[in-house]
């Protein structure tokens, strides 16, 4: 199975649509066999999913995570293990073991206080949504 992280100088990146870069990790017989960096190319939260797809990843383990990214991802057929911080090998390493402390109900700081479906892109002439806070 392929993994995906969103990935900083060794830790899970927090901001799963702002990520410069995914660690892929290789899982197999509840190990970690190999992993290799993937650049993001500053693709935004839609197009992240396609990329994982395209690159054969099954699931992806993240910090935060917004509505729409994760409905991309389901239609992708990604699975998501959010709420996870720490040191990206570790989280691969106990999801490979089956021993991922996750909370499926995480989402990105920057989305709270929106309703369900809510994306950067639809509020509107004028809004922005920059440095990682609506202020349109």
């Amino acid at each position: 199975m392929k993994i995906a992280i969103p990935y900083e100088n060794g830790e899970v990146f927090q901001h799963f649509g702002h990520t410069a870069a995914f660690m892929i990790y290789q899982i197999e017989a509840g190990r970690v066999v190999s992993n290799a960096l993937l650049p993001a190319n500053g693709s935004g939260h839609g197009a992240l999913a396609g990329l994982l797809a395209a690159n054969g990843v099954e699931a992806l383990v993240c910090g935060g995570i917004g509505g729409g990214a994760r409905t991309a991802l389901a239609a992708a057929g990604i699975a998501v293990y959010p709420g996870v911080s720490g040191a990206a090998d570790g989280a691969a390493a106990a999801l490979a073991a089956g021993s991922l402390a996750f909370d499926p109900n995480a989402a990105c700081a920057h989305h709270a206080g929106h309703g369900e479906g809510h994306d950067c892109g639809s509020h509107g002439e004028g809004h922005s949504c920059a440095g990682g806070h609506c202020g349109g």
